[in-house]
């Protein structure tokens, strides 16, 4: 059996007192084991990035961007050998697996501005004979925990921006599909980046706490569920490390009475099934204003049934398994909860048979959901769509607002006037006018509102930056000797 190891020090390391199984879920069937570290091994960890940490930071600023050009281009041109990873260990179809390394490669492209980002400001003559000017420097040792369900990239979007502002990383990847993490980081090497500057520890709880309590480490940054976010919030940031930790999210998408509603129903299917639910921004939430739901719902149900469900390695598959056994599950009861709640069941997923034991589950529709509900209050990371019916465009932003979670919202109208005031109204950190899953691009950032992050920082893009690095500001002067004086009042510009 395959064994997925640590990346320390440019190094594989496999031995381990402790394994962790790794599945594919199209099969349900152990494929490879994953080492989990002890402390002892993060600890060795921590020391190898900070003991490449001071030639990192003072390498110049041309070869950090000649080292992101190489990794850009060696990605891109093995972008279907890291898919097939993907699909093999999470279970997303090829094409999915495929545009989410897109999407993690814009940060690395971003990253090759990094001797732009990080210009600082220059005042001359601010008092006599005295200039000021600030420069951005890195934080130090930083660590990135990121989850099964974007297992390239998310790990791309920390890495690219950690490494271009001169820290060394400690990559936690998620023990359900680790290897991804180790096929980036060799990556990185083969495109000249030092021994130890990037360093892969497999894991679980007890490699993430290290992480939390080591001084050397100085930023976290972490995606996940809400509770364990708010908790490793917690935890870092008293222990004095920076913290941004993405938490879960409920996103609904709106759709006002003067919608193109194909293009809504559309809209709704891609956000709602895509990789299964599985996505932070998936749709999970349609809120029908006014007289449109009867219509509308149909509409999505006519959709529903041309949907082909099935390993991800199938061209003809569109939606694969979930990830564990156990979490196809979790979702499968939100869907009974529901039923017994009073909501109306118009595609059930647990009714779709499959000739595998793989972790699948079909997609389901869930009608005249209402708040208190758990398949309404509750993130459930499936491929469950649930449908709220309201009267006004009022009602409607009052719903989405008095959710605990503000990650992303999507509006669909025709209606600037409309739109424009959901824009401002909104209390989300992403909002989609007519774009279901409003992810930004890489030269912007990515986060929520409320209970969906933990932090003052976004994450990628310009907030990273700001995150990754720490601000100094310098004030000069050269006097003649001549001059010089005791003054004991406090210094005036003049």
């Amino acid at each position: 059996m395959q064994t997925i190891p640590h990346y320390i020090n440019g190094q594989r390391v496999e031995s381990a007192e402790r394994f962790g199984p790794v599945f594919n879920p199209a099969t349900g069937v152990q494929e490879k084991q994953v080492v989990l570290a002890s402390r002892a091994v993060v600890v060795d960890a921590i020391e190898a990035a900070r003991a490449a940490l001071p030639e990192w930071r003072a390498s110049s600023l041309a070869k950090r961007t000649a080292i992101f050009f190489k990794v850009r281009e060696l990605l891109a041109e093995r972008t279907s050998e890291l898919a097939a990873i993907l699909t093999s260990e999470h279970g997303k179809v090829l094409s999915d697996a495929a545009g989410e390394i897109t999407r993690g490669l814009e940060n690395i492209e971003f990253a090759t501005g990094l001797a732009h980002m990080l210009k600082g400001d220059f005042s001359q003559q601010v008092s006599h004979g005295i200039d000021v000017h600030s420069v951005r420097q890195p934080v130090g040792v930083v660590a990135c925990v990121t989850p099964f369900n974007f297992p390239a990239m998310v790990p791309l979007w920390m890495i690219g921006s950690a490494l271009a502002c001169g820290n060394t990383v400690l990559l936690k990847p998620s023990e359900k599909d680790p290897s991804s993490a180790i096929f980036i980081a060799e990556i990185f090497t083969e495109a000249g980046l030092p021994a130890g500057v990037l360093n892969v520890v497999q894991g679980d709880k007890e490699a993430v706490d290290e992480l939390l309590d080591n001084p050397e480490v100085r930023a976290i940054s972490f995606v996940g569920s809400t509770p364990i976010a708010k908790s490793i919030y917690s935890r870092a940031a008293a222990n004095g490390k920076r913290v941004q930790a993405l938490g879960g999210a409920k996103n609904h998408m709106v759709v006002l009475p003067d919608a193109d509603l194909d293009m809504a129903a559309d809209a709704a299917i891609n956000a709602a099934y895509g990789s299964a639910g599985e996505r932070c921004m998936a749709v999970s939430v349609l809120v029908a204003v006014g007289g449109i739901a009867d219509d509308l719902v149909a509409a999505i149900e006519k959709r529903m049934k041309t949907l082909t469900v099935g390993p991800g390695t199938d061209p003809v598959s569109q939606m694969g398994p979930l990830i564990t056994g156990e979490h196809r599950d979790r979702v499968a009861s939100y869907l009974a909860g529901a039923e017994a709640a009073g909501a109306t069941m118009v595609v059930d997923g647990r009714a779709q048979n499959f000739d595998s034991d793989g972790f699948f589950l079909g997609v389901s529709l869930i009608d005249h959901v209402t708040p208190g509900m758990q398949v309404y209050d509750d993130e459930i990371f499936g491929p469950v769509l649930s449908v709220v019916r309201v009267d006004t465009f009022d009602e409607a932003v009052t719903l989405v607002n008095e959710h605990e979670f503000g990650n992303g919202v999507a509006l669909f109208t025709r209606d600037g006037g409309a739109a424009r005031q959901f824009e401002f109204e909104i209390e989300a950190g992403m909002v989609g006018i007519n774009v279901p899953i409003p992810v930004p691009v890489g030269s912007f950032s990515f986060g929520g509102w409320k209970n969906s992050l933990f932090g003052d920082a976004h994450m990628y893009g310009p907030d990273s930056i700001r995150f990754y690095t720490r601000g100094k500001v310098v004030t000069t002067r050269w006097p003649d000797p001549a001059s010089s004086e005791i003054d004991l009042g406090f210094p005036q510009l003049a």
